[in-house]
């Protein structure tokens, strides 16, 4: 485990909120927040060289976590966390070539089987009484598919987008 710029990792002293893959941290107000420690197996930048002719183009992609760890394996004691997002990634692809998979990754393999695994370890690393927020676009796999990948049975959710494909699922930790 990395010490982050804050000491809190080093200390074992964690804030609140786990994102347990961050990406370059999209839906995020603050991508600073220091109530949230972020995490992600990947710690990458990717220029983006499209834009107006003339000009810089876009912001880079920037993917850099506090720690860096893949969500089916992370490196928390059990039940630390009051909150915990779950944004895993949701386009099938063997690399990452296009703007969405560097910016989200992408599920290659048996990708089933790490989503069911990534539920587990969020799941264990929440605290009773904790909630864990999943975030999924239906862009290729049903969202219906997805939660079968956990026994945990949500609470309620959001469709969201321009074409609703996009679904915020909330569940909580009894016990």
């Amino acid at each position: 485990m990395e010490d982050d710029d804050r000491g809190s990792v080093a200390l074992g002293c964690y804030p609140p909120v786990l994102d347990a893959c961050c990406g370059s941290r999209m839906f995020w107000f603050n991508q600073s927040d220091e109530r949230a420690i972020y995490v992600d197996k990947r710690r990458e930048t990717h220029p983006i060289d499209k834009g107006t002719p003339g000009t810089k183009g876009r912001k880079p992609i920037v993917v850099d976590p506090d720690v860096q760890a893949d969500f089916t394996d992370m490196p928390f004691p059990d039940n630390t966390f009051r909150l915990v997002v779950f944004d895993p990634p949701h386009i099938q692809r063997e690399e990452a070539k296009g703007i969405l998979t560097k910016k989200y990754g992408h599920l290659k393999g048996d990708w089933p089987q790490m989503l069911r695994k990534g539920f587990a370890e969020c799941f264990r690393v929440l605290m009773p009484g904790g909630v864990l927020v999943f975030k999924w676009a239906e862009s290729e796999v049903a969202v219906s598919e997805i939660l079968k990948l956990t026994p945990e049975k949500p609470l309620f959710g959001h469709k969201s987008g321009k074409a609703a494909t996009t679904h915020w699922v909330t569940f909580i930790k009894c016990g």
